[in-house]
């Protein structure tokens, strides 16, 4: 599985994820309060990593904060975090008053990680929306839809490889994930797990809440000092 993903594709399931949809006038003023980097200079389609600390400046979780708009923000959390992150954000919205709604949409959205040198390659025998993918930039989001599966796809990962994370439906998950074996047999994808995300994300260099990170580390020290915006 580890190979397959650093020589041709491998799609991951990481479902287990936590999604939290935030709406309104004031999202990005909740966000920047909550996270170490600024998601008020991404723009619109933009995403970027960061983490949200407590009060005295320990990791509570790692995050990938992804811009919809102005007043539509998606933050993607750590399975075993969210309700801890969830509690975190309502409070601080409570204590803020900000013109903000927030929804846990984790249990209404898959979430399919397509990484390899091939992933776009597998992308384009979805037709013209599959093959426009392919002028997605690091970081970038964009609508689409995959197979008639309305889609969020973003190119990131947590591999080190190229690839897409792709949101969907929870209850058409196991009909793209079909899709995106059938139309990738011939580059040679393969269904991957989490032990093979761990030992590509560790090759890569990149951190994993609870084994490298946690309440006891703050970013400065666990050299994620890049997405501290002080």
């Amino acid at each position: 599985e580890h190979l397959a993903v650093r020589k041709a594709a491998g799609i991951f399931d990481v479902s287990h994820m936590g999604e939290i949809e935030l709406r309104g006038s004031e999202s990005l003023k909740l966000v920047d309060h909550i996270i170490t980097n600024r998601v008020s200079k991404l723009v619109d389609g933009q995403a970027l990593y960061t983490c949200a600390c407590n009060e005295t400046g320990t990791i509570l979780d790692d995050l990938i904060v992804y811009r919809h708009t102005e007043d539509h923000v998606l933050v993607v959390c750590n399975a075993s975090n969210r309700d801890k992150v969830t509690a975190h954000f309502q409070a601080q919205l409570a204590e803020l008053k900000l013109d903000c709604t927030m929804e846990d949409a984790s249990d209404r959205t898959a979430l399919l990680a397509l990484q390899g040198p091939k992933a776009f390659e597998i992308l384009s025998a979805f037709g013209e929306a599959g093959s426009a993918l392919a002028t997605l930039g690091p970081f970038r989001l964009t609508q689409v839809e995959l197979a008639t599966i309305p889609c969020t796809v973003a190119r990131t990962g947590y591999t080190g490889e190229d690839g897409v994370e792709i949101f969907c439906p929870s209850d058409r998950a196991a009909e793209l994930w079909r899709a995106l074996l059938e139309h990738g047999a011939e580059c040679g994808i393969e269904p991957c797990g989490l032990a093979a995300r761990d030992t590509l994300r560790l090759e890569a260099r990149l951190s994993l809440y609870g084994n490298d990170i946690d309440e006891t580390t703050n970013p400065i020290e666990a050299g994620l000092g890049w997405v501290v915006k002080l």
